[in-house]
């Protein structure tokens, strides 16, 4: 009788799964063979030709938006910490369409303003306390145009072209089994609209309207939401870009104001080369108009994002290095895809290396090389350049940002909503959680590469997604919230980076600096009268060694901070070296001074319920100082790292809330920090 049973039930799991395999399904596994086809045969952004379009050389002025001239400025000489999103994304990009976001960028700052606003697969997401700066980052390939292809109310939409992303977002359409549509939606738009305008069956007049359109929509929503004082807005977009072999080399463009704007931006289509757009952007700038470009997710560029040649494969040479740094002072250190501060492999001697690393190309699943890739790298292969006598391009300051695709950051580990719309918005769908009942069946049937075993249970495993990180935020020191303030802070790279949390960090040098400085009502007055703040150069006075002071506050909504680290560079002999000092220590310990390591303060975090450990770590850690393996000879770079305490990651946050044990072979917690700028030591020599 038993064996009856289990055979009966046999029968129906496999009756189920050819019914689950019919109609929507059996389409959705199509789909999938089309989307496994395209992805196998080529990339739609490296396969392009190096130009497709030429520069519109149309500017356009704007009106100053009316909250500017109501505004009483008050500016504060020891600057304020403001925090806030420049990598965000909107219906108006081409793949947050595709993946369920409808949200304009009028949306997206209301939600940095502190509204709710609602998510592509329906719940709502809302910041605990409002951004004091954010810039809508659209795709400028195509700006709008997947939205009026969807959009069958509309002349584009009648073009053949068009037909496959019709209603892409029509009510009923976020329903899992449409997922490969939307996939496959994200890889044929692009190369299909690019071969219909090349072959003629597509006007390229209609479409740089549309992009136009969008574009001045993204400037007009900016200037309707900015309020001096209160909220700052950037009109900005991203440049996105790759190598011949899928190297990322995306950057998003900031610019200082709104007053007068390209009619269009400058995109891939206008050249492959990032070279070509610091060539628009200082064309731009001979006109007034001033912007700088932000690179991002250099860890997925397989060593191209910081390498030692141009983009003809020549040696890099001054006039290179000075347009480079000229038009990219600032580079995005952490966001949803992975941190790029440093690699286990690059740094041997950092235990805190291996930080939410995405270690593939973006978008593939090819390795990306690390060498080229990370941060730190780029800061010891520009001083190795000046040290062959020639001008440093990678001396940037850092920031963080999200890279959201539905107009609103996930900032918070327990209340993550990831990246990409209804892609991942499901727990089951990043990852996190297990698959199960029909998605299981029909997935071990027809895809079974797509999922992974661990601990006797079944996910989600082909996207990466699991791998991604509720990251990050920029903050800078500015004055006032205003655009011109906030954006001179930028140019003078006072900026630092968070993971999330709304942790300050400060961080000066200078000589002859005092303990008794620290007590003083006025330090911050006295360092930037005497000092150098993050972002700048210290030149030495003599052989004294100079002196660091290095000031980490908590977020009050985060954890407590467990200590203050600096990261040392150098360049002795042509060998690159690097040096992790603990600086300061919570709960009134000391870094051993044999070790440079600060002793255990005994944080933990209860894996039953993320609770964290309240009694130690410390919401202020200040301390001034030395660098004791000085040397007056060798140029150098200092930079601050904060740690907090431990606490659960969001694929933790996630089982829990399911109900189910965390994946084993995921991080169950991490340690939120935030990086400084550097400081350079300019040596004697």
């Amino acid at each position: 009788m038993k064996k009856r049973y289990i055979l009966l039930g046999s029968i129906a799991a496999t009756l189920a799964i050819a019914y689950a395999a019919s109609a929507p399904y059996l389409t959705m596994l199509q789909e999938y063979q089309q989307l496994q086809k395209i992805v196998n045969d080529t990339n739609p952004l490296t396969e392009l030709p190096e130009r497709i379009l030429d520069v519109n050389p149309e500017l356009v002025e704007f009106p100053e938006p009316s909250s500017v001239s109501a505004y009483q400025s008050n500016p504060n000489s020891d600057r304020n910490a403001y925090f806030g999103d420049l990598h965000v994304h909107t219906g108006l990009s081409f793949d947050a369409y595709a993946f369920g976001t409808t949200a304009s960028p009028g949306e997206a700052y209301r939600f940095a303003r502190g509204d709710a606003i609602k998510h592509p697969s329906g719940f709502d997401m809302q910041l605990k306390r409002p951004l004091d700066f954010y810039g809508v980052t659209d795709h400028a390939m195509f700006l709008g145009v997947v939205g009026e292809a969807a959009d069958t109310s509309t002349a584009f939409s009648k073009n053949e072209i068009a037909a496959y992303v019709h209603n892409i977002n029509a009510d009923g359409n976020d329903h899992w089994t449409r997922q490969s549509k939307r996939y496959l939606a994200f890889a044929r738009f692009l190369p299909e609209i690019i071969s219909g305008i090349s072959n003629g069956t597509l006007d390229r007049g209609e479409v740089a309207q549309i992009t136009q359109d969008a574009w001045r929509d993204t400037i007009i929503a900016a200037d309707m939401h900015y309020e001096p004082g209160t909220f700052t807005t950037f009109v900005g977009y991203e440049y996105t870009t790759s190598s011949n072999d899928f190297g990322n080399l995306h950057r998003n463009v900031i610019f200082r104001s709104s007053a007068k704007l390209p009619s269009e931006p400058f995109s891939r289509f206008h050249s492959q080369n990032p070279e070509g757009l610091w060539d628009w952007m200082d064309g731009l700038r001979e006109n007034g108009i001033e912007s700088l470009a932000i690179p991002h997710n250099s860890n997925g560029s397989n060593g191209q994002m910081f390498k030692l040649v141009d983009w003809a494969g020549d040696p890099l040479d001054d006039d290179y290095s000075n347009q480079r740094a000229r038009n990219e002072p600032l580079v995005e250190i952490t966001q949803v895809k992975g941190t790029s501060d440093t690699h286990p492999l690059l740094s041997k001697n950092d235990e805190w290396a291996d930080f939410e690393i995405m270690q593939f190309r973006v978008a593939t699943f090819l390795q990306s090389e690390p060498s080229g890739s990370y941060v730190r790298d780029a800061y010891l292969k520009g001083l190795a350049l000046e040290d062959a006598g020639l001008e440093n391009p990678y001396k940037f300051g850092l920031i963080g940002s999200s890279d959201t695709h539905v107009a609103a950051p996930s900032l918070y580990e327990e209340d993550y909503h990831a990246k990409v719309g209804v892609m991942d918005s499901d727990p089951s769908d990043r990852g996190s959680v297990p698959i199960t009942g029909i998605r299981r069946g029909i997935a071990n049937q027809f895809m079974p590469s797509f999922l992974k075993d661990v601990d006797g249970n079944q996910y989600v495993a082909a996207r990466g997604y699991e791998r991604w990180g509720a990251s990050g935020l920029a903050g800078v020191w500015a004055e006032e919230n205003t655009r011109e303030a906030i954006y001179d802070a930028f140019r003078r790279k006072e900026t630092f980076a968070t993971t999330g949390p709304r942790i300050k960090v400060r961080f000066f040098a200078g000589h002859g600096l005092q303990e008794e400085l620290l007590q003083s009502t006025d330090m911050v007055s006295s360092l930037y009268a005497t000092g150098t703040p993050m972002g700048g150069d210290l030149e030495l006075n003599g052989s004294s060694r100079p002196q660091f002071v290095v000031w980490g506050v908590r977020d009050s909504l985060g954890a407590p901070l467990q200590r203050l680290q600096i990261i040392k560079g150098y360049v002795r002999g042509g060998e690159h070296h690097e040096v992790v000092y603990d600086v300061a220590c919570s709960d009134g310990l000391d870094p051993d001074p044999a070790t440079h390591r600060c002793p255990d303060n005994q944080a933990t975090v209860d894996l039953s319920d993320c609770s964290i450990s309240e009694d130690v770590g410390a919401n202020e850690l200040l301390t001034l100082w030395q660098d004791p393996d000085f040397d007056a000879t060798l140029d150098a770079f200092y930079y601050v790292r904060v740690l907090e305490n431990p606490t659960c990651r969001w694929s933790t946050w996630d089982a829990l809330q399911a109900g189910v044990e965390p994946r084993s072979d995921l991080p169950a917690t991490i340690q939120e920090r935030a990086w400084s700028s550097p400081i350079w030591v300019r040596s004697e020599q």
